[in-house]
């Protein structure tokens, strides 16, 4: 009675406290047999699978089930179980994990070769993680699992990650983003990758949940081209300053290295020094030129050069003193370059065009009323 109290299971079930088990054969040892009117307990996010021969018999979803040949038909074919004593034909029982299985990392082995409309053809690198579950059990059972005791995702992460590399590089070569705009493309494209290999991962009797793009980066040269045009972006886009930017650069770099401090070296630091030069001298021109855009008519507030004293447009005299040590000063001018005077808004006759103090009711030239 002892021998056959071991051959007789009363309740099959799988406590799953691990995190990566995918498929767990329930032990049947010592000869042990499945008894009639036996309790199966299949918990939340798990699938019993019923083996015989090599052969899938059933699947039970998550619940409570007494394995009696009235409500378990299978039993009756399969196991022929006559009493309600014990079975002469043992069955298999695996239970497959169905959770998804989050944060599994994926990362580009070679660049991902594409072909951008700034930058022609570049290579790309990148990483993130994904997420995938069982979704058809037969299918994954048949196609991946064999007859392993135990199925890792270990085991299959690799196979995952082919199939999603694979798709990567098709999302993103086919998107048709500009390398400059992938970042801001990053879930479009995670969302087109989980979409286009749907098909790949059915397969497997698997589905593919989620894709995170965390980055895609381009190669080391083409990031340094991209700091210099943030730079010259900054400066203004324009050849000039493209050059005075690069000039400078080598005059930092010739300073740097005065190669000992031979001749050569004192001929390099003369040379820097006459461009540091003609470099602030261009930069100042450059300065005041904008400056002279920048002027404007004192009646009718036409641009004009910082030149004209009279203006074009209305014919009113530009002549402007400072009040305090009567240097010219230009009309839109806040401070004498002379004397270094806060300047007020000076009044000019309408009509003489003479200059007038700030609290003058009538022009002291020629009378007219202001």
């Amino acid at each position: 009675m002892g021998f056959l109290r071991k051959q007789l299971l009363s309740v099959i079930e799988w406590q799953d406290e691990s995190n990566d088990i995918l498929v767990y054969r329930f032990p049947l040892k010592n000869r042990e047999e499945i008894m009639n009117s036996s309790t199966l307990v299949v918990r939340e996010s798990q699938v019993a699978v019923f083996m015989h021969k090599g052969e899938i018999a059933d699947v039970f979803g998550a619940g409570t089930y007494k394995l009696t040949t009235e409500n378990i038909p299978f039993l009756t074919k399969l196991l022929s179980l006559p009493t309600g004593f014990n079975s002469r034909i043992k069955a298999e029982v695996y239970f497959v994990n169905t959770k998804q299985f989050i944060g599994q990392k994926w990362g580009t082995q070679n660049p991902i070769m594409m072909r951008d409309a700034d930058f022609g053809s570049i290579r790309l690198r990148g990483f993130g993680t994904y997420s995938f579950k069982v979704d058809d059990v037969k299918t994954f059972m048949k196609e991946v699992f064999g007859t392993n005791g135990i199925y890792k995702v270990s085991n299959l992460s690799q196979q995952c990650k082919s199939i999603l590399i694979q798709y990567i590089s098709d999302a993103i070569g086919e998107s048709g983003v500009s390398a400059l705009d992938l970042v801001a493309n990053y879930k479009e494209i995670a969302d087109k990758i989980v979409e286009v290999s749907a098909e790949e991962f059915k397969k497997l009797g698997l589905k593919l949940c989620n894709v995170v793009i965390e980055n895609l980066s381009l190669p080391e040269e083409v990031e340094k081209t991209l700091d210099e045009r943030s730079k010259i972006g900054i400066l203004g886009d324009k050849m000039g300053t493209y050059t005075q930017y690069q000039t400078a650069q080598a005059i930092r770099d010739a300073a740097q290295n005065p190669s000992g401090g031979n001749l050569a070296g004192l001929g390099i630091g003369l040379g820097a020094g006459a461009q540091v030069g003609n470099l602030f001298a261009n930069s100042i021109s450059s300065a005041k030129d904008v400056k002279k855009e920048d002027a404007k008519c004192v009646k009718c507030g036409a641009k004009l050069a910082k030149s004209i004293k009279y203006c074009p447009e209305c014919g009113a005299s530009q002549n402007i003193k400072c009040p305090k040590c009567g240097e010219a000063v230009s009309s839109s001018a806040k401070f004498c370059a002379n004397c270094g005077e806060k300047l007020i808004k000076l009044k000019v006759c309408p009509k003489c065009n003479k200059q007038l103090n700030s609290n003058a009711k009538f022009c002291p030239e020629c009378g007219e009323k202001i």
